[in-house]
């Protein structure tokens, strides 16, 4: 029986730190080119940040917050995967999944209250993942 308390064994041997690094980095790379996608009008303002965006000033202020984001998100990523050499503690990179776990699953909240369809059913699973893979990553030993 899995003991949700300290016992995340079954989530190591179901997903391995390979998987959830490249994973994360395949994901993220994707949500970039579709921000990026949103910035230039490929796809309507609408289905992004819960259709609450009024004006195009607003969106490409969050938009370049959530580009920003997600490629801070990758670069500390690409570290743990062993992609780019940074010498760095160990306990900064638990940190940061940690923190990026609680940020995914914060946003797998917001996307569950989004008012576009779209964005509830195409960017929840999504987000969800993404916030399994960062505990994944966070739960590592390294």
């Amino acid at each position: 029986m899995l003991n949700f308390v300290g016992d995340f064994s079954i989530m190591k041997k179901l997903i391995s730190e390979k998987t959830a690094a490249y994973g994360t980095l395949i994901l993220l790379s994707i949500f970039v080119i579709f921000h990026l996608f949103v910035v230039a009008g490929f796809v309507p303002q609408n289905i992004v940040w819960g259709g609450r965006i009024t004006n195009r000033e607003e969106l490409l202020r969050m938009e370049a917050i959530s580009i920003l984001i997600n490629l801070a998100i990758i670069s500390i990523v690409a570290v743990r995967a062993g992609l780019v050499k940074v010498r760095t503690r160990s306990t900064i990179l638990k940190v940061a999944f940690w923190l990026m776990f609680v940020l995914f699953a914060l946003n797998t909240i917001g996307n569950l209250f989004s008012l576009n369809t779209f964005e509830k059913y195409a960017f929840t699973p999504v987000t969800f993942i993404l916030a399994v893979f960062c505990l994944r990553l966070a739960l590592d030993k390294k």
